[in-house]
C-alpha cells in the first residue's frame, strides 16, 4: 500500500512539474470560447464511454454526479489521474492536405473521498476545467499593392477546479448530492500582423490579451436505484449545472516590434485590469444503467450544454452552438467474489457520439470515439487498482474549412482504499 501511495504521488508530483504547461497538444478549436472543456470523468468512467451519471462502482470514485457519492463504502478512497494524446491535424490550402502530427499529456485530476457516515459521504478534487493551445499563421496581400501580409496566432492557458461534493443516501435507495468548485485560471492570446517587405525592415504589430478568470458555480445531483427481482438493479440519474458566471480581468495591449524582437513604440493599452464576466450556460445530463451486482454493468446517458448562451468578457458573441454529448458503455467482472486473480479483472468498452459547440462556415462539428478499458486489482484484500483506459476517435471532417483531428487518448490511474476512522477494538 505505502508503495503504490508513494508511486501514485511521485507520478503525480512529475506530472505537475513536467506536463502542466504542455495542455493536451496543439488544439486549433481551443481558440474558442473558454477553450477545450475537459469532461470531469475518471479513468474507470473514460474506459466505459465516459457513462458515469448514472453508474458508480463502489470500488472507484464517482466524479460526474455527486449523488453516487453515497454508494461509496465505509473505504476512504484516494485517486490519482494522468492523461496523454497522440493528434494528428490535418486541413485542406488550395485543395491540397496539410498535417501535423503533436503530443501533450497532463495531469488529469486528484481526489479523496470519505465517508462521514454510513449514509453521508465527501469528497475534494482538483482537475482541468479547460485548456487553451493554438498556434496557426495565414497568409494575404494589400489590396492595390505586391506586398503580402502574415498573421500569427497563438494562444496558451487552462482553468482550473478546485471541487467539494457531498452526496447523501435517503431512504433506500434514493441519492441526492451537491458540489460546489472553484474554478480559477488565465487564458492568454496574441496575434501578430506583419507586412512582408524585406527582413530587415519588416514591423510586427501585436496585439497581446490576457484574461484571469475565478469564481464559484455549482452542480447538483439525484439518482434512484430501484431492484428489478433479485440480480438486477436499474440505476437512474441526473445532474443539472444551473447557469452562473465567471468574474474576470482582462487586460489588452497593442505594441509594434522590429524584426530584431525591439519594442519600436511604446503599448498602446486598450485595457488593463477591467473587471467583467463571462457566462456558464446551463449543464444538464441523464442516464439509465443495468447493473447485475458487481459483475455487469450496461449504460446509456445523453447531455446538452447551452454554450450558444456563451458571451465574451467584453460582451460580444462566442460564435458557438449549443453542444450534445451522448454515450454508451460497458462493465464486466468475471466473477467478482472469487479468490482467483483473473476473475477480478474488470473490463470496460464504451462508445460516444457528441456534437461540439465549435462551428465551421456555419457548420456544426462532430466527435466521435470508442474506448477501451481495464482495472488491475493490487495490495492486500485486492481493494486496490490500477485503471487503465484508450479512446481512439475524429473529430471534424476534411472538406471546406473544417479542420479534422484523429486522436489516440491513454488514462492510466489509481484507485487506492484504506479504512480510516475505525474504532479501537480491544480484544
Amino acid at each position: 500500500m505505502k508503495k503504490l501511495i508513494l508511486l501514485a504521488a511521485g507520478l503525480s508530483l512529475l506530472a505537475t512539474h513536467t506536463l502542466q504547461a504542455q495542455g493536451l497538444g496543439n488544439s486549433p478549436y481551443s481558440a474558442l470560447g473558454l477553450g477545450e472543456i475537459l469532461p470531469a470523468t475518471n479513468v474507470a468512467n473514460i474506459g466505459m464511454g465516459g457513462v458515469g451519471v448514472s453508474y458508480a462502482s463502489p470500488f472507484y470514485l464517482n466524479s460526474q454526479n455527486p449523488a453516487l457519492l453515497a454508494r461509496r463504502s465505509r473505504f476512504t478512497i484516494f485517486e490519482i489521474g494522468l492523461l496523454g494524446q497522440q493528434k494528428t491535424i490535418s486541413q485542406l490550402v488550395v485543395n491540397e492536405p496539410l498535417t501535423q502530427r503533436d503530443f501533450g499529456a497532463n495531469l488529469s485530476y486528484l481526489a479523496l473521498a470519505f465517508p462521514l457516515s454510513s449514509r453521508w459521504n465527501t469528497s475534494i478534487s482538483l482537475r482541468p476545467y479547460s485548456y487553451v493551445d493554438y498556434k496557426s499563421r495565414t497568409y494575404g496581400k494589400i489590396p492595390g499593392t505586391i506586398y503580402e501580409t502574415q498573421f500569427d496566432y497563438s494562444g496558451r492557458g487552462a482553468l482550473n477546479r478546485a471541487s467539494i461534493s457531498n452526496g447523501v443516501r435517503l431512504g433506500k435507495n434514493i441519492y441526492l448530492g451537491a458540489d460546489a468548485s472553484f474554478i480559477f485560471g488565465n487564458i492568454s492570446a496574441q496575434s501578430d500582423a506583419q507586412v512582408l517587405i524585406n527582413s530587415s525592415s519588416d514591423i510586427t504589430t501585436s496585439r497581446i490579451n490576457k484574461v484571469n478568470y475565478s469564481d464559484i458555480v455549482w452542480n447538483l445531483g439525484a439518482a434512484w436505484r430501484p431492484s428489478l427481482g433479485k440480480d438486477y438493479v436499474l440505476n437512474i440519474g441526473a445532474t443539472f449545472a444551473p447557469k452562473s458566471s465567471l468574474s474576470g480581468t482582462e487586460t489588452d495591449v497593442y505594441q509594434q516590434i522590429s524584426s530584431s524582437g525591439t519594442v519600436i513604440s511604446g503599448s498602446d493599452t486598450l485595457r488593463v485590469n477591467s473587471d467583467g464576466h463571462v457566462p456558464l450556460p446551463q449543464h444538464i445530463q441523464f442516464g439509465i444503467t443495468l447493473e447485475k451486482g458487481n459483475k455487469l454493468a450496461v449504460g446509456v446517458e445523453a447531455g446538452m450544454q447551452s454554450w450558444s448562451q456563451f458571451r465574451t468578457i467584453t460582451d460580444q458573441p462566442g460564435n458557438l452552438r449549443d453542444g450534445f454529448h451522448s454515450s454508451i458503455g460497458l462493465e464486466y467482472t468475471p466473477k467478482p467474489t472469487s479468490t482467483r486473480y483473473r476473475d477480478l479483472i474488470t473490463y470496460r468498452a464504451g462508445l460516444q457520439y457528441n456534437k461540439l459547440p465549435y462551428q465551421v462556415n456555419g457548420v456544426q462539428l462532430n466527435d466521435v470515439n470508442g474506448s477501451l478499458g481495464f482495472s488491475i486489482p493490487v495490495g492486500a484484500y485486492f481493494v486496490n487498482h490500477i485503471n487503465v483506459a484508450v479512446v481512439g476517435g475524429q473529430r471534424g471532417v476534411l472538406t471546406g474549412a473544417q479542420i479534422r483531428e484523429k486522436y489516440f487518448k491513454v488514462a492510466i490511474g489509481f484507485s487506492l482504499n484504506d479504512w480510516w476512522f475505525r474504532k479501537t477494538v480491544i480484544d
